[in-house]
């Protein structure tokens, strides 16, 4: 594919999963992403083999076509991608790891099964404490390969919020006594009020029902682990009507406390916050932060068109990220402030090193956007670009381009232009005054 094939692709600015396929639309490569859009047209970026690595460089020039699905959140997409690697095996995914590397998440099969995250390697032997090994008839489900440690890891915590469940604690009908002094493997008893065993730490937080100290019963555990089966099977939609349903039988039986926490759990599944998982997402194509929110904002500086310097500043997630600034020394252009911004454009884009941003910002009107647009064009770079247009007294009066990035980031493009301009006025004064010394 090349990057003039991205036009046929009307692809959203939404969380969802995309799949690179050959002339025979085998599947080459499954990913993830927070925003389609801007996911898909990182594989074409000037930088992506310092990115990536030369198998995907490959990969995007074996593939002929793109398709996606669209999902309701970046866990949904963290799922369906696990299901469709382990059902399609696309070849740019399992072959840049050995199966020992996979990330998994096992249930066991116990009366009260464990959710845990597991390595491939540790399948088939872990270490807990004791050598362990893992057995079929020690383990009732695995889902996976998940490419991404981390974001399985954050994705556990978001689900575990929603549906608590048990991963290391004992089970109070354990730790029990039997008459004969040992505990048996089993053995159930009523809830109470007051709990048989001290609660380990996770009940205390919320995110184990109360299997360690005995306030919740065999059958009641066994339909949290279902919802959570049923989440990582990537039946999202099932999930929902399931817990629709028993909510709905809870309230005609009078258990509104069943029914509000049920309601709960919906509403929870509705809008999950995966700002975690965004971030963990994000550090894949080009280091950490390659696709977080970052702009990129330029402005110019001199006097009476002599030294004449610019300046870059950044603005990560709404916040300078002043390590990034950066500063240069004009040295084709004088007294011509387009002139100048083309210059430290095609400057800042020899830098593959540093990650591409979301959206550029540039100081000043329609010739600074026309401008900024033909350097990135000619660089093969399709990123938006935002103008800041000034009145007299050099205040923002409206800004220009690209209006996606406007509507959503108004207020962070003008924190990027305004530390831009500070910078910018900062570090010429300050180059005039050791001029002035010499």
């Amino acid at each position: 594919m090349q990057r003039e094939d991205l036009k046929k692709y009307d692809l959203p600015d939404a969380p969802g999963i995309y799949m690179f396929r050959d002339a025979r639309r085998k599947i080459l490569y499954v990913g993830k992403a927070t925003s389609l859009r801007d996911r898909v047209r990182s594989y074409f970026s000037a930088d992506l083999i310092n990115g990536r690595g030369q198998r995907i460089v490959v990969m995007v020039e074996r593939a002929t076509n793109l398709t996606w699905q669209e999902t309701g959140s970046v866990l949904e997409a963290l799922i369906v991608e696990a299901n469709l690697i382990k059902h399609h095996q696309p070849p740019y995914n399992v072959d840049e790891k050995d199966d020992k590397s996979w990330n998994y998440v096992v249930v066991t099969k116990e009366d009260f099964p464990r959710v845990m995250l597991v390595r491939g390697r540790d399948l088939a032997y872990r270490q807990a404490g004791l050598a362990q090994k893992w057995t079929p008839n020690q383990i009732k489900y695995t889902f996976g390969p998940f490419p991404q440690g981390g974001s399985l890891k954050e994705a556990l915590k978001i689900v575990r919020k929603i549906f608590p469940y048990r991963d290391t604690c004992t089970p109070c009908s354990l730790r029990e006594a039997s008459p004969r002094g040992k505990a048996l493997e089993g053995q159930t008893f009523q809830k109470s009020n007051v709990p048989r065993c001290k609660p380990c730490f996770n009940r205390q937080l919320g995110l184990c029902p109360g299997v360690c100290s005995g306030e919740v019963t065999k059958a009641e555990y066994a339909g949290m682990v279902r919802h959570i089966v049923q989440l990582f099977s990537g039946n999202m939609k099932g999930l929902r009507r399931q817990l629709a349903s028993e909510m709905n039988r809870a309230s005609k039986a009078e258990h509104f406390e069943e029914a509000a926490a049920l309601r709960t759990q919906i509403s929870s599944l509705e809008h999950i916050r995966d700002v975690a998982l965004i971030k963990d997402e994000n550090r894949g194509v080009n280091g950490a932060h390659s696709h977080q929110m970052r702009i990129e904002a330029f402005d110019t500086a001199h006097t009476a068109g002599t030294e004449t310097v610019a300046v870059m500043t950044v603005v990560h997630d709404g916040e300078p990220d002043k390590a990034s600034y950066r500063k240069f020394t004009i040295q084709t252009a004088t007294n011509d402030d387009v002139a100048a911004l083309k210059e430290v454009l095609s400057r800042r884009l020899g830098h593959t090193e540093w990650p591409l941003p979301r959206v550029f910002v540039v100081d000043g009107g329609i010739a600074q956007v026309r401008a900024a647009q033909g350097v990135l064009k000619s660089a093969g770079v399709m990123i938006p670009i935002v103008g800041v247009v000034k009145n007299e007294a050099h205040k923002p009066e409206r800004l220009i381009g690209d209006a996606r990035m406007i509507k959503l980031h108004e207020r962070h493009i003008l924190l990027a232009n305004a530390e831009a301009h500070r910078f910018a006025i900062t570090w010429h004064r300050k180059r005039l005054r050791t001029r002035s010394l010499t």
